[in-house]
C-alpha cells in the first residue's frame, strides 16, 4: 500500500492519524506530492486520482482509493484494533453522520475560508476566489465549533463513548483552524478539553 500525500496538510494528517490508531503506519509507504508545484494537477496524477487532491491510497494491484473517509474505511477494515468507523449498524451510521458534520461544517468550511478569503496557497494555485463565500464558510466553521462543544458536553468523544474517525476529522479541522487563524472561542471549554485529551493519544503525541 502506498499513500500519496503532502506532509503537514490537514487531510494527509487524518490518514496518518488513522494508521497510527490501527498501529499500521509501518504497513504503508508514503509518497510525497509537491502540491505547491502543482503536481496534483498533472495528467499523470489525475490518471490515478481525478479529484486532484491528496491523499490517495494505491493498492498493490494499482487500484486507487481517494477521499479521506473512504481511505479510512479501507484502513479500518484491513488492520486489527479498535474500530474507527463502528461495528454495529447504529455505530456505523452515527459515526458517519458525525464525521460528515465535522467534515462539511468544520474542516471543509475552514478550507473554503482559507482558499477563498485569504491568500491561501498563493496566486498560482488559488484561482476563482470568492472572498464573500470564504467569509460565510468561516461563520459556518465557528457555528460548528459551538455545536461540537455541546456534543462534547454530553459525551467523551464526538460520536459517543469511543474514539472514532469523527474525532480525527474534528482534530484535523481545529488544527487547520489554527493555521488559517480562525479563532476557537475560549468559552468552548468542552471542545478545548476534548482537544487536549486527544492530543495526548499516541497517534498524535508520537
Amino acid at each position: 500500500m502506498k499513500i500519496y500525500e503532502t506532509a503537514g496538510f490537514p487531510n494527509p494528517a487524518r490518514i496518518r492519524m488513522a494508521l497510527a490508531e490501527k498501529n499500521a503506519s509501518d504497513a504503508v509507504t508514503f509518497v510525497p506530492v509537491d502540491v505547491m508545484a502543482g503536481e496534483h494537477r498533472s495528467e499523470a496524477f489525475r490518471a490515478k486520482n481525478p479529484d486532484a487532491t491528496v491523499p490517495y491510497l494505491e493498492l498493490a494491484d494499482g487500484t486507487c482509493i481517494a477521499q479521506c473517509t473512504a481511505i479510512t474505511e479501507y484502513i479500518d477494515g484491513s488492520f486489527d484494533g479498535p474500530s474507527l468507523t463502528g461495528r454495529s449498524p447504529f455505530a456505523r451510521a452515527h459515526i458517519s453522520m458525525m464525521n460528515l458534520r465535522a467534515e462539511n461544517g468544520l474542516l471543509n468550511a475552514v478550507a473554503d475560508y482559507f482558499h477563498h478569503a485569504t491568500p491561501g496557497l498563493g496566486p498560482d494555485l488559488e484561482t476563482d476566489q470568492c472572498a464573500e463565500w470564504g467569509e460565510k464558510r468561516k461563520a459556518v466553521a465557528t457555528k460548528t465549533m459551538s455545536y461540537l462543544d455541546g456534543v462534547l458536553a454530553e459525551s467523551p468523544y464526538v460520536a459517543g463513548d469511543a474514539f472514532s474517525v469523527a474525532d480525527i476529522t474534528v482534530f484535523a479541522g481545529l488544527a487547520f483552524a489554527d493555521f488559517a487563524k480562525v479563532d476557537i472561542a475560549e468559552e468552548l471549554t468542552h471542545l478545548h478539553a476534548w482537544r487536549a485529551r486527544v492530543a495526548e493519544r499516541p497517534s498524535v503525541a508520537n
